[in-house]
């Protein structure tokens, strides 16, 4: 069930999906990938998280100034103090308390009326300080207020009234600096995309106590709007553009650096393919140094199958000629038999039965001939037996006890042991014996046979007394149907099924020149 709905997904998909080239994937790969850092700076609230909390760090300085001002100032008091430093065991000051992520309180509260006045003390105290907090609050645009533990406001607006019941206010009351961030009332949205930024509508509070021989003798309530995204981005817009040309300069380098690598010599392999394809020549090309390594790796495999491909179709175009040259005459004796008895009815029975000897001798040809194509063929096609092994010197003996008795001299010359060979040994046995039976016909009266293990392959020595090969013929002896016993009825297909048996299963038949008769070498793989 869940395979089908898969499938359903995937096939409207697979139908309207467009055709692409492979440099294209690879600059919509880079850019989705290089846009992940900016798309989750602006949708994960990092970038503007960094805005709202270095304003937090600009109220905690301004509120740490001024409050060991306030310090040395109030009443009773010897000098500065300051809360206590809370250590975050990072280096560069306490953690952030505040958070885009976390639920802003409620605008801060209009303050209530208060009856009754401070202490003239503190009243002077705090007339002494007024100038230094309204001039702090000019420079850095934060709202800054001092208030007396009870929340009445001592210095800024509202001066005289209540902001009792604050939870920051509590805090700074116990002694503890805090932070909170409260919606903004007076905030109407300025530009269209402004929604995307959550900082507007906020601003953030600090309270910070006054300590006066270890007590809180007063509070310093400090705002202020934090820098928005789009504010904030516009005042580092020389360093993000610079990043974003930087980026985008450094994909259209990989671009070009991933088409030269991969993209471009994939086009070329293809233009090749098809010239391949259409029989066409050119050849391979050659490979690109800037190409990646599995590229100049396919391009090798390419060129070994182009080569392949190129021999098998020469091999192809010959064999055909040579099996129409090998059929055209035994049939056009057949052809011309048929033709005089048509034309001479009255023919005398002993020239009939000649020509009828020579039409089936002609038929006899033609039925060797497909029964030795047939025997090419699978032997073409043979595929390896990768658990094959056999004895190697137990065919050679049966082929000598065999011939021996047919009155051809086999002579062996084995050692006492020999690796097994890794191949069938009635493959073997064959291969073997259609050599000696080579030898018998072209007149050789003995045939020695010998046996090595030399660079982890077993040779076999097959070498007769005969009159030997022509040299002009030697270079053709593998040729299919290449034979010079024509008229004793060779097909010129033995020595071609030979190797192509041999090349099965790794092995290799070569012609060994010798002062006398014909010598092959045998190699086969040892098991």
């Amino acid at each position: 069930m869940l395979g089908g709905l898969i499938e359903g997904i995937k096939a409207p998909i697979r139908r309207f999906w467009p055709r692409l080239r492979l440099r294209t994937i690879l600059l919509v790969t880079f850019v989705f990938v290089a846009a992940l850092p900016g798309v989750g700076a602006l949708f994960l609230r990092v970038y503007e998280n960094t805005l709202v909390r270095q304003t937090e760090a600009e109220l905690i300085a301004q509120g740490t100034a001024l409050a060991a001002v306030t310090s040395a100032e109030w009443p009773g008091s010897t000098g500065p103090e300051l809360t206590p430093r809370v250590s975050s065991g990072i280096a560069g000051g306490p953690l952030s308390t505040i958070d885009l992520g976390t639920r802003p309180l409620p605008e801060r509260p209009e303050p209530a009326s208060l009856t009754g006045s401070p202490a003239p003390e503190v009243q002077a105290a705090a007339a002494r300080l007024a100038p230094v907090v309204n001039a702090t609050s000019d420079a850095t645009l934060a709202s800054i207020l001092l208030l007396a533990p009870d929340g009445r406001i001592l210095i800024g607006k509202n001066e005289g009234r209540s902001l009792a019941g604050l939870p920051e206010l509590a805090a700074a009351r116990a002694g503890r600096p805090e932070t909170v961030l409260r919606r903004r009332g007076d905030y109407h949205p300025e530009y269209a995309f402004e929604w995307l930024s959550r900082a507007s509508g906020l601003r953030i509070h600090h309270a910070r106590p006054v300590m006066v021989k270890g007590k809180v003798v007063a509070v310093l309530l400090l705002s202020r709007s934090p820098r928005v995204l789009f504010r904030g981005l516009y005042e580092d817009r020389g360093k993000i553009l610079f990043g974003i040309g930087a980026i985008f300069a450094t994909l259209v380098v990989l671009s070009g650096l991933l088409s030269r690598g991969i993209a471009r010599p994939i086009e070329m392999l293809s233009q090749a393919t098809r010239d391949v394809a259409r029989g066409g020549g050119g050849g391979v090309p050659e490979v690109p140094r800037t190409a990646a390594i599995e590229i100049q790796a396919l391009y090798s495999d390419f060129a070994t199958m182009a080569d392949a491909i190129d021999r098998r179709s020469r091999y192809l175009r010959d064999f055909a000629h040579a099996v129409s040259h090998e059929f055209k005459t035994p049939l056009a004796g057949i052809r011309g038999v048929i033709e005089i008895l048509e034309d001479h009815a009255d023919m005398d029975e002993a020239d009939r039965r000649r020509f009828l000897a020579n039409a089936g001798a002609d038929a006899d040809r033609l039925a060797q001939l497909v029964t030795r194509l047939l025997e090419l063929a699978r032997a073409d096609m043979a595929e390896p037996d990768a658990n094959a092994a056999s004895d190697g010197a137990l065919p050679l003996r049966r082929i000598a006890d065999a011939w021996t008795d047919r009155g051809l001299a086999i002579a062996l010359d084995l050692p006492d042991t020999l690796p097994r060979a890794a191949m069938p040994a009635t493959m073997l046995e064959a291969i073997v014996e259609s050599l000696v039976e080579n030898s018998r016909q072209a007149g050789a009266a003995g045939v020695t046979m010998a046996a090595t293990q030399e660079d982890g392959t077993l040779r076999l020595h097959i070498a007769d007394d005969g009159p030997g090969i022509p040299e002009a013929d030697r270079a053709r002896i593998f040729e299919p149907f290449f034979t010079s016993r024509r008229a004793a009825g060779g097909t010129g297909l033995g020595l071609p099924i030979a190797r192509s048996l041999l090349a099965s299963h790794g092995g290799t038949i070569e012609l060994v020149p010798s002062a006398r008769g014909t010598s092959f070498e045998i190699r086969v793989p040892i098991a």
